[in-house]
């Protein structure tokens, strides 16, 4: 059984509003839907006045009610009157309505047409692709800056970067490395035994490793170890203040925090690139002298001839490009954070994916251009 309400007009401006009986939430809660339709048959009403004749108990029932009673009445700018309420009632509405309801923390989309829907994930995501280009445009001139001198950043930052994301990601990357070049091998060799080529699987480990799978998963580790890092690092810094501090001083955080990033990240993907490239094909070597009952003298004669300057470049050059995008997609996340926890936990996962899409669209398009050329 709801809670007792009714609607008299006891004059041509004013709508009074009877909280009698018991208002408990077990009850349930009256709608202000029929005080709207009211307002909306009399224009003339232009003041609401709460009043609780024989009132009995009450609890946030009440209190919700007429707080959702007082904002309808702010929103067509028509008194409120509830100075006839308990003064519990009273103050408890007014603290619930002097923080305006944060946003986010409803359903998303309740309520929308999905045209409404659609439209509103196109701007967020033209939004995204204007800041995408904004932030490649200030890490060009950043470079420009470095190229000519100008940019202001510390050395030291510099090499511990370097450090961080190079000498401390060798062991994952090698370890992953190693383990993809025993998939290879493993998978090669089920298929080829059938033909008694076994051989040919250090031609699959080498090719594999030094064109393609050596730069991918050297980049993928990264992204989740190194480009999280660095998001979670620059959205620290923007919740603390320290980025604006930055600006405020006249130096520039692109210069000062994301091109040391960047610079390490393309200096150390190459040499990742390489340490993993022998690890997958010592891998591969593992196999085929344990699994293929191949000698040591044959199996690396077989990767010698199958290697080719032409596929080491092409990874190579990969290991570059991907180190770029970790760190852009990582810093670009960063930069771009909010100023809260959520914020910063919601960057660094945003980085990783982001990341993750660039490896891969950016690699599917080296392998058609590649085609292309023929090599």
């Amino acid at each position: 059984m709801l809670a007792p309400v009714r609607l008299e007009t006891p004059d041509d401006r004013t709508l009074a509003v009877l909280c009698t009986g018991d208002w408990v939430v077990r009850h349930g809660m009256p709608s202000v839907a029929e005080a709207a339709m009211f307002l909306d048959g009399r224009p003339s009403l232009n003041h609401v006045a709460v009043q609780a004749p024989g009132l009995g108990r009450w609890d946030s029932s009440l209190v919700s009610y007429v707080a959702a009673l007082e904002s309808l009445c702010r929103t067509r700018n028509i008194a409120f009157d509830k100075a006839d309420l308990p003064p519990g009632v009273r103050r408890l509405v007014d603290l619930a309505l002097a923080v305006p309801e944060k946003t986010g923390t409803g359903r998303a989309g309740a309520g929308k047409s999905p045209l409404v829907l659609v439209g509103e994930a196109t701007l967020r995501a033209w939004k995204g692709w204007q800041g995408t280009l904004a932030f490649l445009g200030e890490a060009t001139l950043a470079f420009l800056r470095l190229l000519a001198g100008k940019a202001r950043f510390r050395r030291s930052d510099l090499m511990l970067t370097i450090q961080e994301c190079g000498a401390e990601a060798l062991a994952i990357a090698s370890v992953i490395s190693l383990l993809v070049g025993l998939i290879l091998a493993f998978v090669g060799a089920v298929q080829l035994r059938t033909f008694g080529a076994e051989i040919y699987v250090a031609n699959l480990v080498t090719v594999a490793m030094t064109r393609e799978m050596a730069a991918i998963m050297t980049a993928i580790v990264l992204a989740g170890r190194t480009g999280a890092a660095f998001a979670a690092q620059l959205g620290t810094m923007q919740a603390n203040e320290e980025i604006d501090a930055l600006t405020t001083l006249g130096v520039s955080p692109v210069d000062f925090l994301v091109l040391p990033r960047m610079l390490a990240l393309m200096l150390m993907m190459p040499l990742l690139y390489l340490y993993s490239a022998f690890a997958g094909m010592f891998g591969g070597f593992l196999v085929g002298i344990g699994m293929l009952d191949l000698t040591g003298t044959v199996y690396l004669e077989q990767t010698r001839a199958s290697f080719t300057f032409s596929d080491f470049f092409i990874g190579w050059g990969k290991s570059v490009l991907f180190g770029a995008l970790v760190a852009i997609a990582g810093c670009m996340r960063g930069i771009q954070s909010g100023r809260s926890a959520a914020a910063v936990g919601n960057a660094a996962t945003s980085a990783v994916v982001t990341a993750l899409v660039y490896i891969i669209i950016s690699d599917a398009v080296l392998a058609v251009l590649l085609n292309i050329v023929g090599l």
